[in-house]
């Protein structure tokens, strides 16, 4: 039965994939966007208040994690259209295995999200970010970004089923940018209001992007948040995992 589900699973992904070579815009656009909030902060906008040593050694993991956040309305959409269109009938009359879509769909955007990482660190060296780590902090800072997004992704996939249509997956993606940017990802919490401070301190967004900067060796890491950046996502993917396979199979029936 594993072996169905896995083999179901993988034909999903690669439909998905299959999708890239029709729509080429939407994947530059969702690898250009971050840079570009990169560039804008690190130059325009930045200044970096509170941050001891170099800003753009701040900002990079920060905007890293944000964009493991950002992105997801692409999923959103694919997800909302194969229910509104029949697809998902479609494949309920063949042997396939429950789930698959949704699992195929989170492997294609998984493997989006390695292109943007890359893209992203490719851009850091090429403005002068530099990590200090080693390769095990680098290879482990790299796994806690993957794990944010992949509970992000499952966050999104169960709203997506919630919303139901294409046109409400922008309503829902809205309410990522005050989760994204209430965090610590481009300014620290002691640059904030006392109160401010303490929220963006609890956030999973801020958790992950402190970790990261310490595996990475930066300014504004903190050792003890590791497990934080573990712990975070694992609990949110425990919770809308199971949530959105339930979901799934409900409007599909």
């Amino acid at each position: 039965m594993t072996t169905y589900a896995l083999t179901d699973s993988w034909t999903m992904t690669r439909r998905e994939l299959a999708h890239w070579a029709r729509q080429p815009v939407q994947i530059v656009v969702n690898l250009v966007f971050p840079v570009m909030l990169l560039l804008m902060f690190g130059y325009l906008i930045g200044g970096g208040r509170e941050v001891e040593g170099g800003y753009v050694d701040y900002l990079l993991p920060g905007m890293l994690a944000l964009t493991m956040a950002f992105g997801l309305e692409g999923t959103m959409l694919a997800v909302t259209q194969d229910l509104n269109k029949g697809v998902i009938d479609r494949f309920r009359s063949m042997p396939m295995a429950n789930g698959a879509v949704l699992v195929g769909r989170s492997v294609a955007d998984m493997l989006q999200s390695v292109l943007s990482l890359t893209v992203m660190i490719g851009v850091g060296h090429a403005i002068g970010w530099r990590t200090h780590g080693g390769v095990a902090g680098f290879l482990g800072a790299v796994g806690l970004l993957l794990l944010f997004r992949f509970a992000m992704l499952w966050i999104g996939i169960h709203l997506a089923m919630v919303a139901g249509k294409p046109e409400l997956v922008q309503a829902v993606q809205i309410l990522v940018w005050p989760i994204g940017f209430l965090s610590n990802a481009i300014a620290t919490p002691e640059s904030m209001p006392g109160w401010l401070g303490t929220l963006v301190e609890w956030n999973p967004m801020s958790q992950t992007a402190t970790a990261v900067r310490d595996l990475f060796g930066g300014p504004g890491g903190e050792p003890g948040h590791v497990w934080a950046a573990v712990l975070w996502p694992l609990a949110l993917v425990g919770v809308f995992f199971p949530l959105a396979v339930r979901r799934f199979g409900a409007l599909s029936k």
